[in-house]
């Protein structure tokens, strides 16, 4: 499987299904994936690192990186905007590594749209109460927030036609196995993908 070409696996979902939880246990497992920091504009949350979560960067520096053509896809979300660094994931598909984006929906759509070579998996959750409840729990944003966001992940729920893989969040481990499973597919195809940045 080492011979065939590098994935670009971009992993989406609404705010609150568990994709940072899920990119945690599959760093957990030891797997050979280039993980691709997003950079953001939006504040470090106290649980965060500064270049494991994120690179955290001033707005006017974010739109240097904009303009420069130093993004893959960029998007503003709550507020904040977010971006994947182009040079990173050319390099890591260049040296032949399988690459991982976690992104926003909004996102995913713009690296289908650049890259339809990439293999975009939905995160779902198992209802939509459940991830109601997530949202809740993380307390980290206002009522009024917490409002915005309910909203936007119904809609993004909507959006799932757009991927190759829905995955159902209901366990962490489980929806681990599940996209192991994926680029397990994804390896054995007999017209792999491609991927030209």
């Amino acid at each position: 499987m080492s011979q065939t070409p590098p994935l670009l696996l971009v992993l989406s979902g609404p705010s609150g299904v568990g994709k940072d939880a899920v990119l945690q246990g599959m760093k957990t497992r030891g797997l050979p994936f280039y993980w691709v920091v997003t950079v953001t504009t939006r504040k470090r949350r106290l649980q965060e690192h500064e270049g494991v979560d994120y690179h955290f960067l001033p707005t006017e520096r974010f739109e240097r990186m904009r303009e420069s053509g130093e993004l893959l896809e960029y998007a503003r979300v709550y507020d904040h905007w977010y971006g994947v660094p182009l040079a990173a994931v050319r390099q890591a598909l260049t040296e032949g590594r399988d690459t991982l984006l976690k992104i926003d929906v909004q996102g995913a759509t713009t690296i289908k749209d650049r890259v339809p070579e990439a293999v975009l998996v939905f995160l779902s959750p198992p209802t939509t109460e459940d991830l109601m409840a997530r949202l809740r729990q993380r307390r980290t944003e206002s009522a009024q927030q917490l409002a915005l966001r309910l909203q936007k992940a119904q809609d993004e729920m909507g959006r799932t036609h757009m991927f190759d893989y829905q995955v159902v969040n209901d366990q962490v481990e489980a929806a681990i196995d599940r996209i192991l499973a994926i680029i397990t597919a994804e390896k054995c195809r007999t017209h792999p993908r491609r991927v030209r940045l």
